[in-house]
């Protein structure tokens, strides 16, 4: 018991009939005394020495009873923590043990509860290599000596009743590893933490009550590849530094919706040890980051952003944590949450450890983080994290620092069955909620169901949606280039629609395209200011009309010429009035309000994202002109048409073939409008169709094209 190693300290201390009545011990380091009171009955323990007291009362049976422990200067009376039997039942312990407790977070960590009518917390944790565990915090000093926890058996789960503690005590587990030494972890199922650089778990509970059930209940009417999906992606320590969540609350629903955006893109929320990481090296699974307020803090925000009619997708990281001695690493002395290869366990391009998901305990902690989020937080997505680097064993690895799977090849199978899991079990439990693969290969069936099978003779991944890495590669590397040489590089532009149907996805300029000396996105593009905002205004009606969805990262809707700082946010000052010549920031945030405005109001551009009859080129091979143009429709056969022109000319009476059956047409957008900053070449007036064929069509209008604009056309 003193060295921490006991498995069942229930056994010893507490009350215990024995020959002759009823055993009371208890241990009580630094105590002076401890005395025994039941009804009119007060007994002083004998001082075993140690800590340890014990007494036997000639007693019929073991009765209520309290202890009233001296310390010097100061008598504390107290429940005795080890009368209470165990609060987990065999059913929670069975699905533990098979790795299919889908509300984990329900029974391990730190729960305020009653228990046998006593109120207290419940302490758990899943250390199946311990010796012994005890609690240590700030109810105790931080010494744990007098708390050890009891093993439940064969699910390496320890489990410990404390009554009369709550919410806001400080806690971690003391730890006896296999080797005797010990080590204080932090809760790995803790729901709330202390501000970093500090590591304490919290014991928390929610009081939060909800206002978004008409937002939940709207949600699952479509499934996200068959609605307006236009995400505004936000790291919220940076937004605007220096607010928490309940001030995040007030500004940043009204400024998406004014923007017109469906949803926003949390960068990762869960508690993180170094805010340079962005969130993206996670130490607290479970828990909303401190940095800007408590778990209902956060509750708050993500109900005022439903209230605004917002999604909220949320970044999660199931690939890798990092290697913090007080985390994940070696929890309980061995390789626990990390694979027990090396190989296996170290990420050769983070410096962190990769989950070991053949263990279904881990997968159970994971899987069932993943439902956490959607239901403790009414998450409505997960972009999940650096998919590729868990599908493929040799993921930055040379040959011999990897071993291929049991049928030879590349492919973590594990990792794929875990992917399967998560996903099958998320759009089971969570009705409307969209799962979003970050996955850089052309890895097959990323968004097909599970129990499809492909080519490859995996069943799909079971994804909603896949972030279009190649779609983003290309078109930024197209836009890179000055538009006298965009003739050469005009297939950047349309091989994106070779793949267009293989998955469902996701157009993304995320954060990793404007930072580490990649630039802003206006500053990707040539020539001189004026033209950088053309350009970027056309890139931008391109993009919003390609099928797919859309995301655009917090600064560049707005054409920042900086690359993000996490330390300092986006440039807000350079929408400021009275900022003079450099107003025309504004113009280009107009124009995005704009653009999702027609977007969200036009089904063309979204209910048929995954069909290919949603989709027609008209031009695709006007290379000399640097033109693009395609229709859209929707599933009634309703069109739009987009235009994108990258040369920094006017083409007068620039002919464009149509189908003969609309009567005329109207422009909606054009991102050289001068409320945008661009110089005006528009027409107000509808355009009708010439029964002159061009480009396939019976009938063509003839434009004229601004420079470096995208235009969109509807039926008038």
């Amino acid at each position: 018991m003193l060295s921490g190693t006991h498995h069942a300290p229930h056994s010893v201390l507490g009350a215990h009939p024995v020959p002759g009545g009823v055993a009371f011990r208890a241990l009580r380091p630094y105590a002076l005394a401890v005395t025994v009171v039941s009804g009119d009955l007060t007994v002083e323990l004998h001082d075993d020495g140690d800590g340890f007291f014990s007494g036997l009362l000639p007693l019929g049976e073991v009765p209520a009873y309290r202890l009233l422990v001296t310390y010097e200067g100061t008598v504390h009376e107290t429940e005795d923590a080890y009368r209470f039997l165990p609060t987990l039942g065999e059913l929670d312990l069975h699905l533990i043990g098979e790795g299919r407790h889908e509300e984990l977070w329900t029974v391990l960590g730190a729960h305020p509860m009653t228990h046998q009518g006593v109120t207290g917390t419940r302490f758990s944790v899943w250390a199946p290599n311990a010796r012994g565990v005890r609690v240590a915090g700030t109810f105790n000093f931080w010494d744990g000596a007098g708390f050890p926890l009891r093993s439940l058996g064969s699910t390496g789960v320890w489990e410990l009743f404390v009554p009369g503690i709550g919410e806001g005590e400080l806690y971690k587990f003391e730890i006896t590893r296999p080797d005797g030494s010990k080590t204080l972890r932090a809760d790995p199922m803790a729901r709330r933490t202390e501000v970093p650089p500090a590591t304490s778990s919290i014991v928390t509970s929610s009081a939060y009550e909800w206002g978004d059930s008409a937002w939940l209940e709207r949600r699952a009417e479509a499934p996200a590849h068959r609605a307006p999906f236009s995400v505004y992606e936000v790291h919220l320590p940076s937004w605007r530094p220096g607010l928490t969540y309940r001030q995040l609350a007030e500004q940043l629903p009204a400024y998406v919706k004014d923007l017109g955006f469906t949803h926003v893109e949390l960068m990762p929320v869960a508690e993180h040890p170094f805010g340079g990481s962005w969130g993206y090296q996670v130490t607290g699974f479970y828990a909303p980051t401190a940095r800007l307020g408590a778990p209902d803090d956060f509750r708050y925000l993500v109900d005022a952003l439903h209230r605004a009619g917002i999604g909220v997708i949320m970044d999660w990281v199931p690939a890798h944590f990092p290697r913090d001695e007080w985390a994940l690493a070696e929890f309980d002395g061995r390789p626990l949450y990390e694979h027990e290869d090396p190989l296996r366990a170290a990420h050769p391009d983070w410096g962190t450890l990769e989950f070991d998901f053949g263990r279904r305990e881990v997968r159970n902690f994971l899987v069932a983080n993943a439902l956490y989020w959607c239901e403790e937080f009414h998450i409505d997505g997960l972009r999940v994290d650096a998919v590729a680097s868990m599908l493929y064993l040799d993921y930055s690895r040379e040959p011999g620092q990897w071993t291929p799977n049991e049928h030879g090849g590349r492919e973590n199978l594990d990792a794929v069955a875990f992917l399967q899991e998560m996903n099958a079990t998320v759009y089971r439990r969570a009705p409307g909620v969209v799962t979003i693969a970050e996955e850089s290969t052309a890895w097959d069936g990323v968004t097909r169901a599970t129990h499809h099978k492909g080519p490859s003779g995996f069943g799909g991944l079971g994804f909603g949606l896949k972030w279009n890495m190649g779609w983003m590669h290309d078109s930024l590397q197209y836009m890179s280039h000055e538009p006298v040489h965009r003739r050469y590089h005009h297939g950047e532009m349309t091989f994106s629609m070779v793949y267009a149907y293989s998955e469902n996805y996701v157009l993304p300029i995320s954060h990793d395209e404007v930072v580490h000396g990649k630039r802003s996105l206006v500053s990707k593009m040539p020539g001189d200011w004026w033209q950088q905002r053309a350009n970027l205004r056309a890139y931008l009606g391109f993009m919003w009309a390609h099928p797919g969805k859309q995301l655009l990262f917090m600064g560049q809707e707005f054409a920042q010429g900086a690359e993000w700082s996490e330390v300092h946010g986006p440039d807000w000052w350079l929408l400021d009035p009275h900022y003079g010549a450099e107003a025309d920031h504004r113009g280009v945030r107009d124009l995005v309000r704009d653009l999702n405005t027609v977007y969200r109001n036009t089904p063309a551009l979204w209910r048929c994202d995954t069909e290919p009859s949603g989709f027609r080129w008209v031009t695709g091979d006007a290379a000399e002109d640097n033109v693009f143009a395609f229709l859209r429709y929707d599933g009634d056969g309703s069109p739009l048409l987009a235009v994108s022109h990258f040369a920094p000319v006017v083409r007068q009476d620039y002919r464009i073939g149509v189908p003969d059956d609309v009567p005329a047409w109207h422009e909606v957008v054009n991102t050289d409008a001068g409320r945008y900053g661009g110089g005006d070449v528009t027409r107000p007036d509808p355009v009708k169709p010439e029964p002159q064929g061009r480009h396939g069509f019976p009938a063509s209008v003839r434009l004229t094209l601004p420079p470096l604009a995208t235009v969109w056309l509807r039926p008038a």
